[in-house]
């Protein structure tokens, strides 16, 4: 229990302010309890001088010699223990003449010396026989002709007692601020830190099928409605994930079930009936048609997963585009022939860019068919290569009915077919333009789209130029 206790945010907040709370004070205590012992001791060497100042004035040498100190009124007497202050005088040849019967013979302090010149000393702390600790003040001083040496002192326990009754109260008074400030501090950490618990509890209860649920935010602008923001934020990247998981393992389960669902019919019907070798042969060729477009769609998912899982290692060098276009041009050529297409490549010859020769290849074989899938019986595919500032654009083009202007901006995505009919019918499964799109972003580059409904459609691969002043794109 103890240690869960520690572990949690308000009470390490607590301490921690309790701690910091409690040097800050000890800190203070400290200083003023240095400050108040200098200013009581300033004070009290300030009466000590105005004292001996006064003593001076009543000192008197009686014609046999003997010291007296008479009172303000003229009365002879012998003095020094009024009000707790103690008189020594001492002859220029360090020879006692006076000492105070509180004294009890006991000196200020040690003996003044007689070659010490000038016998004034600012105040100083001296411990008597008994023990007790006093404050003195020496002064020379001229009387009749003669140079006296004075002594008096003040007895420092009160100054002490003062002292430390003013520690004894800080002493009791600290920590019980320091507590009470901490439980104060605990409640207000309680307080500031309910938001955090409320959305630890809405957050439990989100699950894969409440990530349309947010937390509730009350002030974006502190810190902790940034961290609610933020976690919203992440929430939605999760419904988004979660809803083309979805999709995606829909799509992917219908595309690889309509091939197999043909395998499985057509080898139905051929052992329902009889035939020669020619039906055979069209029953197995129809089977491994289909087998080779399962083929393909197993191969386009295999690439889209390794892409997603970052398992695809680059390897890039430099390419000439113009060659890498005819090449992949070349490849398609058997099916454009069997529409009676034209695929005409053209462009700059020196245009250089550096990336995976194979992996932009297959981009454009798989714009490239697009265009010759998409195009008339008749038409033209035109693909172009040319340098546009920093960038090599490489521009397909066909001859076909082109997409409409609320379908442009979702073709990229996986499984995603304007006519799925359509679509399915001449073997595509609608991952063709969303693995061209990640080669080309993977090698640094990215895909525009320019179309207009019956006129056809430009893609175009815009990639960085392979010059100096271009270093390799990040893998």
């Amino acid at each position: 229990m103890k240690r869960i206790l520690a572990r949690t945010l308000r009470v390490r907040l607590t301490l921690l302010y309790g701690v910091l709370l409690a040097v800050g004070l000890a800190f203070y205590a400290a200083g003023t309890s240095v400050y108040l012992l200098h200013n009581l001791r300033k004070q009290q060497d300030a009466s000590l001088g105005r004292e001996i100042e006064t003593v001076e004035g009543l000192i008197t040498v009686s014609p046999d010699g003997e010291v007296e100190l008479r009172s303000e009124e003229g009365e002879a007497r012998e003095g020094g223990s009024e009000q707790g202050y103690l008189l020594e005088i001492w002859t220029a040849g360090g020879k006692p003449m006076y000492l105070s019967d509180a004294l009890e013979g006991s000196p200020l302090g040690p003996a003044p010396d007689a070659a010490q010149k000038p016998f004034d000393r600012s105040p100083r702390t001296y411990r008597l026989r008994n023990g007790t600790r006093v404050r003195v003040e020496s002064r020379t001083h001229q009387i009749e002709g003669q140079s006296i040496l004075l002594r008096l002192g003040v007895s420092e326990e009160p100054l002490w007692d003062e002292f430390w009754d003013m520690v004894s109260v800080l002493a009791i008074g600290l920590p019980v601020t320091v507590l009470l400030i901490g439980l104060a501090g605990y409640a207000v950490a309680g307080q500031a830190l309910q938001p955090v618990e409320e959305m630890a509890q809405r957050a439990r209860k989100i699950s894969a099928e409440s990530l349309n649920e947010r937390l509730t935010v009350q002030d974006p602008e502190d810190e902790l409605g940034r961290l609610g923001l933020a976690f919203n934020e992440t929430l939605a990247r999760l419904e988004k994930s979660f809803e083309q998981l979805r999709r995606f393992t829909a799509d992917a389960s219908h595309e690889l079930r309509t091939p197999l669902t043909a395998i499985r019919s057509v080898g139905e019907v051929a052992l329902q009936n009889t035939g020669d070798a020619a039906y055979y042969r069209d029953i197995i060729g129809s089977m491994l048609e289909e087998v080779s477009r399962l083929t393909r769609l197993v191969e386009s998912l295999l690439t889209m997963s390794r892409a997603d899982a970052g398992q695809i290692q680059l390897q890039r060098t430099s390419i000439k585009v113009l060659d890498l276009a005819k090449e992949s041009a070349a490849l398609l050529e058997v099916l454009a022939e069997e529409k009676r297409q034209t695929v005409a490549v053209e462009g700059d010859p020196s245009l250089t860019v550096r990336g995976d020769r194979l992996i932009l290849r297959q981009a454009l074989i798989n714009l490239i068919d697009n265009a010759v899938k998409y195009s008339p019986s008749g038409g033209t595919i035109a693909v172009r290569v040319r340098a546009n500032g920093k960038d090599v654009l490489i521009e397909v083009r066909d001859s076909g009915p082109g997409i409409p202007e609320e379908h442009a901006g979702k073709i990229f995505q996986r499984f995603y077919r304007i006519d799925k009919a359509r679509t399915r019918a001449e073997g595509g499964a609608g991952l063709g333009l969303s693995i061209a799109e990640w080669a080309v972003s993977a090698n640094g580059g990215r895909i525009e789209l320019h179309s207009e409904a019956g006129r056809g459609c430009t893609f175009i691969l815009r990639l960085p130029l392979n010059t100096a002043e271009n270093p390799e794109p990040n893998a």
